[in-house]
């Protein structure tokens, strides 16, 4: 099997779902229950919570723990506009943002009154900076813009754009780190980060597992009635296994990360040479501007999810667009946005990488893709 879906979910490590289970056997316990069991649940949880802050160089009361990137995404522009709609109700983000994003920016617009602004991108699904401070205004309340493009690798300019919103201190700054973390180093504090979003199945951990940095001070108002937990700001039963468990994937991916991350932007550039060659074949992932572990390339003259099931049958495992969309069969909006033909967009295919895959994977994908490329070409004639 040769699975290149890591982008949409990665396989946890093994020690990972060992010390999930390990925690439900040993701390189920409520942590917040006053007898002993509670307490020890409770501490293991700081713990779990120090460790995430330490490795993303962050103070620990900084990380809200949650259920993944849908609603550390949610809770952070819903949580911040809400809280801050006094200063003013306007918002700004991109056109090519995951759908957690932009559906909660629709519904501010349509139930709160919102005034949005989608900046738009270049052909390489590059926001500018230039066109973001000409759209600034006084009641300008957040700014939300993701780290790495989930569909085609984009990384976008953070740290300029943080010292870009330096001048404008009543506007708070959300970057959706889920697809850059352990892929794209991202300094919180230097790129001036107020609210950042990370999802534990994009690293080795498990499904359902996620944290949001919310930077001290900052004001956001919570999604979640209930009790006390997570600093006030998200109410329920902690998933205390799960918590420990993304902080343990997030140390060994951090590890992995070392000294890997030249080796994976080989990879990408091998693959993305291999993939030039073969006739039909469109590359949409701007090398020079995008995360190591993305490949998006297109096929016009194959439906998309034809060509991703004739590789499945032959045990390599793709996508088309980002997960939360391929069931759709929609269009593809980032590619869209980046002014590519219809047909382009169409029948984009996705490849996405981890950081124990190695060259040794380019001669199977290739040969297999090519064979079904002249295939199908045929049939679809």
């Amino acid at each position: 099997m040769l699975y290149l879906d890591n982008s949409a979910t990665t396989k946890p490590y093994r020690e990972v779902i060992q010390s999930f289970i390990n925690v439900t056997d040993q701390f189920f316990a409520n942590p917040s229950s006053l007898h002993k069991l509670g307490s020890d649940a409770e501490s293991l949880l700081t713990k779990a919570r120090e460790q995430v802050a330490q490795l993303l160089g962050v103070k620990q009361q900084e990380i809200i723990f949650t259920s993944g990137g849908t609603e550390g995404n949610n809770l952070a522009i819903k949580g911040a506009a809400l809280a801050n709609q006094h200063k003013g109700k306007h918002l700004i983000t991109t056109s090519i943002e995951h759908p957690s994003v932009l559906e909660s920016f629709k519904q501010l617009e349509q139930e709160f009154g919102f005034e949005v602004t989608y900046l738009p991108v270049d052909e390489y699904g590059v926001v500018s900076c230039e066109r973001m401070k000409r759209e600034l205004r006084d009641d300008t309340i957040l700014v939300s813009i993701m780290h790495v493009n989930n569909e085609v690798g984009t990384i976008q300019p953070i740290e300029d754009i943080g010292g870009l919103l330096e001048s404008y201190p009543q506007t708070l700054f959300h970057v959706d780190h889920i697809q850059g973390i352990t892929k794209v180093p991202l300094d919180f504090y230097r790129a001036k980060i107020d609210l950042c979003t990370i999802s534990g199945h994009k690293f080795h951990g498990l499904n359902g597992t996620g944290a949001l940095f919310v930077k001290e001070g900052v004001k956001i108002l919570p999604l979640f009635s209930g009790g006390a937990q997570e600093n006030q700001l998200r109410s329920g039963t902690e998933s205390l296994a799960g918590n420990v468990a993304l902080a343990k994937a997030l140390r060994m991916s951090v590890d992995d990360s070392k000294g890997n991350l030249p080796r994976l932007k080989q990879l990408q550039r091998e693959l993305i040479t291999e993939l030039s060659n073969i006739d039909g074949v469109h590359v949409n992932t701007p090398l020079d501007y995008a995360a190591p572990h993305i490949v998006n390339f297109s096929v016009p003259a194959i439906k998309a999810e034809v060509l991703v099931h004739y590789l499945e049958e032959h045990q390599i495992y793709v996508s088309t667009t980002s997960a939360c969309s391929s069931r759709r069969k929609s269009i593809s909006n980032t590619l869209i946005q980046m002014n590519k033909q219809e047909n382009i967009a169409k029948s984009a295919i996705r490849v996405s990488l981890s950081f124990e895959q190695k060259e040794e994977i380019i001669s199977p994908f290739i040969t297999t893709l090519s064979t079904g490329i002249k295939k199908l070409s045929k049939v679809m004639r």
